[in-house]
């Protein structure tokens, strides 16, 4: 399939009534910096240079559930985050104020969640 021009994705948008408070949770935790901070909307760059992190301000913002159940907010996406010690990243990752998911689906992988309760996955790279 051709695409008519270049399409890069450049940043993921993450919801939240406190944009400053999770990209500060966010920069801990990848150790990647603040690029622009405003006050209803703060990004952060990739280190390695790829795809950033956005923190859009929500007003009306509803906790995810994870995992999902019937007539509860669902989550509409997560992270993806691959480390080469398990163990090691999640204490960090608790350290740096999430919360481990009580359902784990995987023995090489530790869902957590975010200050916000966005989910992510810590998943062992072999």
């Amino acid at each position: 399939m051709s695409v008519p021009t270049r399409l890069t994705l450049t940043t993921v948008n993450l919801d939240t009534p406190d944009p400053a408070a999770l990209a500060r949770f966010y920069r801990r935790l990848l150790g990647w910096e603040i690029k622009v901070e405003e006050a209803d909307d703060v990004i952060l760059s990739n280190a390695d240079g790829g795809v950033g992190l956005s923190f859009q301000r929500e007003r009306a913002y509803v906790r995810p559930t994870w995992p999902a159940e019937p007539d509860r907010q669902q989550m509409s996406m997560h992270l993806e985050i691959g480390v080469e010690d398990l163990d090691a990243a999640l204490d960090h990752a608790l350290a740096c104020g999430a919360t481990l998911a009580e359902f784990q689906p995987q023995d090489d992988v530790r869902v957590c969640l975010d200050p916000d309760g966005h989910p992510f996955c810590l998943w062992l790279m072999h």
